[in-house]
């Protein structure tokens, strides 16, 4: 996986995503899901961990593993079933040593090479395949108005909405009551922490680094009611459709 040239300052927010090459499915199955996000978790690190010798093989939970100090700051996630997104940031401290690579790639860029790398070999190893996994490098666009990050809170915990609605953009949503209960059950993102749902997967966020928008459980699901009953569409380019 190449080095991207962009680079990413620290103290702003991105919006990450990448998908599966040729739009292909890239979460066959509940497990893989799951391994991202342990990879999620394990990859926003300074430490080089190897999940065989340091998880499978000491017979720990990933999610128990000491990590140290993250790389990155994470906001909010979500997987599809061909993609994911990525809110996030660069914290105030540096990196305190990742080597050669420090010289090639920020913080962003490192981040994403160690959890999209780790991720293919664990997918091609498993279903016994080679080569690449996704459409080339992630994608990135700077979030770079107080409006848009927080549109972004809303538009990545919304993505799952496609999947029982898929032209609601378009054509409005046609059940809201059944959409608000689906994006309650859906654990495959970032929404469930942000409801104070007590889980595992919330050691992912870092909540501090962004602004406090939704303090408040009910600000959240007012917001997100009426992004669905608007149908929201936004000009913020190549975000629209993955």
């Amino acid at each position: 996986m190449g080095y991207r040239k962009q680079e990413f300052a620290e103290g702003e927010f991105y919006h990450i995503y990448n998908r599966g090459n040729s739009k292909q499915e890239i979460f066959l199955d509940d497990q893989d899901r799951e391994r991202f996000l342990k990879l999620l978790y394990l990859c926003n690190s300074n430490k080089n961990i190897n999940f065989r010798d340091d998880i499978v093989d000491r017979k720990i939970d990933a999610w128990d593993f000491d990590r140290g100090d993250n790389i990155v700051s994470i906001g909010a996630w979500v997987l599809m079933s061909n993609h994911f997104h990525i809110l996030i940031t660069i914290p105030p401290s540096p990196m305190s040593s990742v080597g050669e690579d420090k010289k090639k790639e920020n913080e962003i860029s490192f981040f994403m090479r160690k959890l999209c790398t780790s991720y293919v070999k664990y997918f091609n190893k498993k279903y016994k395949r080679t080569g690449g996994l996704f459409g080339g490098n992630f994608k990135s666009n700077l979030v770079n108005t107080d409006e848009y990050l927080k549109y972004m809170f809303s538009y990545i915990h919304l993505n799952p909405i496609k999947t029982i609605e898929p032209g609601w953009k378009k054509d409005g949503i046609k059940n809201i009551q059944r959409s608000v209960d689906f994006l309650k059950k859906y654990k495959w993102s970032s929404y469930q922490d942000y409801c104070e749902v007590n889980r595992i997967e919330g050691k992912i966020l870092s909540r501090e680094s962004f602004p406090g928008y939704f303090t408040d459980v009910e600000i959240l699901k007012k917001e997100i009611f009426e992004w669905l009953l608007f149908s929201p569409t936004l000009d913020i380019g190549e975000i629209k459709e993955k």
